[in-house]
């Protein structure tokens, strides 16, 4: 009767001598990384703090230097018996790194990031509300200006999500705001909240807003929203 090891590598159609190598602790190291990498293809949602997850957001290049470096191992590090499975781990990063890349492809790069903030910066409220507005109904929301500790709220699909962007210039970002961003959240029921903020995010309130799961809206989320033009 099978082990519950060997059932996992079964159920993951391990190669066949995988019943032998899982009898040593080297070799059930090399099948788990095996039945994680062959996992990427089952699984429907990828944990988010799994290598996969993290590969994704990413640049590209990471998870090829990887790739190459596992292929490597496999050809030229490890036993002959070992071989084929190492270096077949190395597919599930070659494939993350083309998704990676596809999902990239309009990402914008670190100097119109810049140009993008330097701009930011020097507006009033009044034309950066706008610009928000406008970036929100693009991706299909409908907008309503708030008062209190939103400024706005966004419903698509009966879903709501309230953001603050009023306090983008301040030089330092503290708990006080982030509270009553989420004491609203609680009141108004909403599914999300986000919280504009360049620059000054304290520690205390990027943990709080990590336990809180308040969405940070900085330079990259900005940017894409915004899609000032490229010659600012």
């Amino acid at each position: 009767m099978a082990t519950g090891w060997n059932k996992s590598v079964a159920h993951f159609n391990a190669p066949r001598n995988a019943w032998i190598m899982s009898d040593s602790p080297v070799g059930r190291l090399v099948l788990l990384c095996y039945v994680s990498s062959r996992g990427l293809f089952v699984r429907l949602k990828i944990a988010e703090k799994s290598i996969f997850a993290v590969l994704m957001r990413s640049p590209w290049w990471i998870s090829i230097l990887l790739a190459t470096a596992i292929a490597l191992a496999g050809q030229f590090i490890v036993s002959d018996k070992f071989t084929i499975i190492v270096t077949s781990l190395s597919f599930p990063f070659f494939i993350i790194a083309v998704i990676a890349a596809w999902n990239q492809r309009h990402k914008p790069g670190s100097a119109r990031i810049a140009r993008t903030m330097d701009a930011v910066m020097a507006m009033p409220w009044r034309e950066f509300s706008d610009l928000l507005e406008q970036g929100f109904q693009r991706e299909g929301y409908v907008v309503v200006r708030t008062s209190g500790a939103a400024d706005f709220e966004l419903t698509k699909a009966g879903r709501t999500v309230l953001v603050c962007g009023r306090r983008w210039k301040a030089a330092s970002h503290g708990l006080e705001p982030l509270r009553e961003l989420v004491n609203e959240r609680d009141t108004k029921e909403a599914r999300e909240v986000r919280y504009i903020c360049i620059k000054g995010i304290t520690d205390n309130a990027y943990d709080y807003a990590k336990d809180n799961k308040i969405v940070l809206m900085q330079g990259m989320e900005l940017t894409e929203l915004l899609r000032l033009s490229k010659g600012i």
